[in-house]
């Protein structure tokens, strides 16, 4: 496992990818979160919405991108984390979350993070700064 207090500009934790989107995932989302809004869970909705089918909530592909800081949570923790959502995440869709160091000082650590679906689109990139303890 990368050291995330030592690692340097240009390097990456390591890459985590996720099983592919199902409607469960989406429909314990919508329950977690309070989104009810219907393209999310429903077929008919989605595609009456304009959509080819369902679509997984933004901000569901977001929270995920923090399993990525997870295993590092006795060195630290995210201060600061900022997304642009780029493309949308369908059921069956395999997501891969990465982040890779952008600048980092003695305190803190800045990368640039993002989501990418298997076909290579980019579903949300961004930033998130990761403060050291005691540092």
């Amino acid at each position: 496992m990368t050291d995330v207090k030592t690692i340097k500009a240009g390097e990456s934790l390591e890459s985590i990818t996720l099983p592919p989107v199902s409607r469960i995932d989406l429909i314990k989302y919508a329950g977690a979160s309070g989104d009810f809004n219907p393209i999310h869970t429903i077929d008919e909705e989605a595609t009456a919405a304009g959509l080819p089918g369902i679509i997984a909530h933004g901000m569901w592909t977001m929270g995920n991108l923090t399993k990525l800081f997870t295993p590092y949570l006795e060195d630290g923790l995210v201060t600061d984390y900022q997304i642009r959502f780029r493309g949308m995440v369908f059921l069956d869709d395999v997501v891969t979350l990465h982040a890779t160091v952008k600048d980092r000082d003695e305190k803190t650590v800045t990368f640039e993070i993002g989501a990418s679906k298997q076909n290579g689109d980019t579903a949300l990139k961004g930033e998130a700064v990761y403060e050291l303890h005691g540092a």
